[in-house]
């Protein structure tokens, strides 16, 4: 079992070691709708293993009307923006909010076709939920990138959700002892749960706080353009940034409790095998399904000021 774990955890750190400088680069270095086409793969893959749970539940759900929403969804937002961030801002909220209200209406019109129709409203409710729990926060990712500075508030908000994670695993793993909730998942501990959330207020408040040399560092290696990093913005004051990431490790963690609930129930430990030692995509990015719309928020009401 110690050999077994331990190998676990090679495949599981070498995996990151492959995953984070690419994630990082694409997010940097790529154009928006580069990475809107990349956000759209990964949610369509998620959005698979995701519909392949939720036939554990007794649902038949709609496939292929799902991947043609989320990718229709996709598609507008990697349309070019008009450089205001008030009036980009405004737009992807107002699509993204008359998309989500109009999901569970389309998926019941295509449910009306099944022989079966009491399989039509848990189908229907299934697809909805899958454009709201995977495309959205993916699509407030990409807006966000788009935004002026997007590219240094993108790195911000991984490397926060990626702090609390290893922090939460590490010191769970080696200290845990009192359980946070057993019934969802097993080996979430409180002491991991409060290591994540001391490590991302340190490291968030660490990267705001020298955010002006990072921006020049990645525009030095012609990583970013002047519009993408913290320039002209002006730097928010020290606590407003340690709230921000303590709200933003705290949906994380809900949203890493949430995955794990959809699974208990479902009756399978990860949601696909695609990724070495981290389980299916949906296990890789769902805490960051979470976290995501939580710093889009933040970035919304600092252009509103």
């Amino acid at each position: 079992m110690a050999d077994s774990g331990g190998w676990h955890l090679v495949k599981r750190v070498g995996t990151a070691v492959v995953l984070i400088p690419s994630v990082l680069v694409l997010v940097l270095k790529a154009p928006v709708w580069v990475l809107a086409i990349v956000a759209a793969v990964v949610a369509l893959v998620a959005s698979s293993e995701f519909l392949k749970v939720s036939e554990a539940y007794e649902v038949r759900p709609f496939r292929k009307p799902t991947y043609a929403y989320v990718s229709l969804f996709f598609a507008l937002i990697a349309v070019p923006g008009y450089e205001n961030p008030l009036l980009d801002t405004a737009i992807f909220a107002c699509g993204t909010a008359f998309l989500a209200a109009l999901a569970p209406f389309l998926f019941w019109t295509i449910g009306m076709r099944r022989a079966s129709l009491r399989e039509t409203f848990p189908a229907a409710m299934v697809s909805a939920i899958d454009f709201i729990y995977l495309a959205v926060p993916l699509g407030c990712l990409v807006q966000l990138r788009e935004q002026w500075a997007g590219a240094f508030l993108v790195f911000y908000l991984l490397l926060v959700v990626w702090a609390g994670d290893i922090f939460a695993f590490f010191v769970g793993r080696s200290m845990g002892r009192m359980l946070m909730s057993p019934r969802i998942s097993p080996k979430k501990t409180w002491e991991g749960a409060l290591a994540s959330l001391a490590a991302s207020v340190v490291v968030g408040t660490l990267l705001f706080d020298h955010a002006r040399q990072i921006s020049e560092f990645f525009l030095r290696l012609d990583l970013i353009h002047q519009r993408d990093g913290i320039f002209s913005l002006e730097t928010p004051p020290l606590l407003p940034i340690m709230l921000l990431s303590a709200g933003i490790n705290i949906a994380a963690q809900l949203g890493d409790l949430v995955e794990s609930l959809i699974k208990r129930g479902a009756g399978v430990k990860d949601s696909g095998g695609l990724l070495p030692g981290h389980g299916g995509m949906l296990d890789r990015i769902d805490a960051l399904l979470f976290a995501a719309p939580v710093m889009w928020y933040y970035a919304a009401w600092r252009v509103l000021q």
